[in-house]
């Protein structure tokens, strides 16, 4: 329950307002303003290191309602319930907000989660017409300022620093054993993703982002998911070049796909919103077989800088956008969607055993 109301205000670098309720931290916050379209997976999304440096609107217009489940780590350190340790979103906006809460495994509300990660949040908006002027004008900076405090523009842009220097692991850290071993390059990688492969009996060896994992000793490499400008990982793209020299199998979800194709020769834009969703069409390159997928990146790989050794693997049916690349004699692939949806749709899990059947 949320004690007292407090006005509160999202303002855009263009000049639009919408007012509305503070709750969460009474605070004002600013970042890159986005919106997704899932409808439920709210502690899973404010959890997604993808989402470093920005404000998230949530179009759906209940949230809160099935509250916060506990904060737990398994055996492995792996988060039990949220895709990492800690909240990542700058601030929330939400049209309708649930006071009153009900899950069997919830714990606390939303309300007062967000007050103790420091996140500050506005509901009673009409997130929907914030979405149409994102989508007119595509993503931009914005703030959300409580009443009584002054705060004003020009802040500073997220995607002008290196967000995935902020996510990334600062030491190599070690999941499970096998025989088979998966160096994961971890520029911001969600938790259900070690939880994939662990569940399939691989050991999983995770390297900050800017680590030389050349010389480690390997059966597979994984590039991970990630915020932000991928330009920034010049120095990943020139392990990942030293590693495909190697021929071992490469397999890449979000930021990977993009580092991948860079490292491939590629080049990567900003999208104009990005997609962030629980609800991409996507069709597999060649073929009328088409999936739902979960989805959050703000940038894509340019499909005609793909050199001739390279082809796209799967299609976004919504604007034509490249959503995986695959080397077309070696064992490298990798998507741009989320086939470890956590949360989201399942139907592309396959693509971790199709990895895997190639270590």
């Amino acid at each position: 329950m949320i004690e007292t109301k407090l006005r509160a205000r999202i303002r855009l670098e263009n000049g639009a307002e919408f007012e509305g309720w503070s709750f969460g931290y009474d605070k004002p916050c600013d970042g890159e303003v986005v919106f997704s379209t899932a409808m439920v997976g709210y502690p899973e999304s404010l959890t997604d290191p993808s989402y470093s440096g920005q404000i998230l609107c949530v179009t759906y217009p209940l949230i809160g309602n099935y509250g916060v489940p506990n904060e737990g780590t398994d055996e492995m350190g792996i988060s039990k319930n949220f895709e990492s340790e800690k909240i990542w979103v700058r601030g929330l906006v939400i049209s309708e907000y649930s006071f009153n809460y009900s899950h069997w495994d919830a714990v606390k509300s939303l309300d007062a989660w967000l007050k103790e990660h420091n996140i500050p949040g506005i509901y009673g908006i009409d997130t929907r017409a914030l979405t149409q002027v994102l989508r007119e004008n595509g993503s931009m900076l914005g703030m959300i300022v409580p009443e009584g405090v002054a705060k004003d523009f020009p802040i500073k842009d997220p995607n002008a620093e290196n967000q995935i220097s902020l996510v990334s692991c600062k030491k190599v850290i070690s999941y499970g054993s096998s025989e088979k071993k998966v160096v994961l390059v971890d520029c911001g990688v969600k938790h259900n993703i070690l939880r994939c492969f662990v569940k399939r009996g691989i050991e999983v060896i995770r390297v900050p982002w800017d680590y030389d994992f050349t010389d480690m000793q390997y059966d597979g490499l994984f590039i991970s998911n990630g915020p932000g400008n991928p330009e920034f990982c010049g120095i990943t793209e020139e392990h990942i070049k030293k590693a495909m020299s190697m021929e071992k199998p490469i397999f890449g979800i979000c930021m990977g796909n993009q580092l991948l194709a860079r490292a491939g020769g590629a080049k990567t834009y900003k999208l104009k919103y990005g997609h962030r969703s629980h609800n991409q069409p996507v069709r597999l390159s060649g073929t009328n077989n088409c999936y739902i997928t979960s989805q959050n990146h703000g940038y894509a790989v340019d499909n005609n800088t793909l050199g001739e050794d390279w082809e796209p693997l799967f299609i976004n049916m919504n604007d034509g956008t490249n959503e995986g690349i695959k080397h077309k004699s070696k064992p490298f692939f990798s998507v741009q969607f989320h086939p470890e949806a956590s949360s989201g749709p399942t139907d592309t899990e396959f693509l971790f055993d199709e990895f895997i059947s190639k270590l």
